[in-house]
């Protein structure tokens, strides 16, 4: 496991105590949960980058809270919609004997026979949540689709039962299909002006305002 992130605590909360400290390279961030009160703090941004570059997005870090050491996971952020930066990050401090529910990403592995014969291959949801030791937390959660043939759907009920972890996500929810491939027909119908819309009289506009 990476070395522990320093944290230091966060006594204010108006806006121009955080963009001091964003300006500073921290983000504001707040740690509650196993034998934890919430405590608000802040770590240093590139600290928090370089962690979860090792250990992932749902890897367990070590973040040092008054002089304490916490296993915690990122339970949650906010990001910056322009430039990507996280401006506030919640640190979920965890048991590591006990099981937790997070959410991973879904993985799609292998090319599907549908997939070769031009089928198209849609991902509806992207994630799964699942419930698992913080020791055991995969990356991402891998579903192999190579016998998948168009018309098919793959749903958490196909899969329920072949990991080491148990999925919480109900059984209905899809996570992959194969359409069959769209004819030139279809594409080329949907380049087509809509032949039953009316044009637009140029002038009919004009004549109303001169009627004003």
């Amino acid at each position: 496991m990476s070395t522990a992130i320093q944290s230091k605590p966060r006594e204010t909360k108006t806006r121009s105590a955080l963009t001091a400290l964003r300006n500073d390279g921290f983000i504001p961030s707040v740690v509650y949960g196993y034998n934890t009160e919430s405590t608000p703090i802040a770590v240093k941004e590139g600290d928090l980058m370089k962690t979860l570059r090792e250990v992932g997005r749902n890897g367990v870090i070590k973040l040092e809270v008054n002089g304490k050491e916490l296993n915690v996971v990122l339970n949650d952020f906010q990001e910056d919609a322009l430039k990507g930066d996280i401006r506030h990050a919640d640190f979920l401090a965890i048991n590591m004997s006990e099981e937790l529910e997070v959410d991973v990403t879904v993985h799609l592995v292998g090319e599907s026979v549908g997939e070769k014969e031009g089928g198209v291959v849609q991902q509806p949801n992207r994630e799964v949540t699942i419930k698992v030791k913080p020791s055991d937390i995969p990356e991402s959660f891998e579903v192999d689709v190579s016998e998948m043939q168009i018309g098919d759907t793959l749903t958490v009920a196909d899969v329920r039962g072949k990991t080491n972890f148990e999925i919480i996500t109900d059984d209905e929810y899809a996570l992959v299909t194969i359409s069959a491939p769209r004819s030139e027909e279809e594409l080329d119908g949907e380049n087509l002006p809509d032949a039953e819309a009316e044009p637009e009289l140029v002038g009919e506009n004009q004549g109303e305002k001169g009627e004003e």
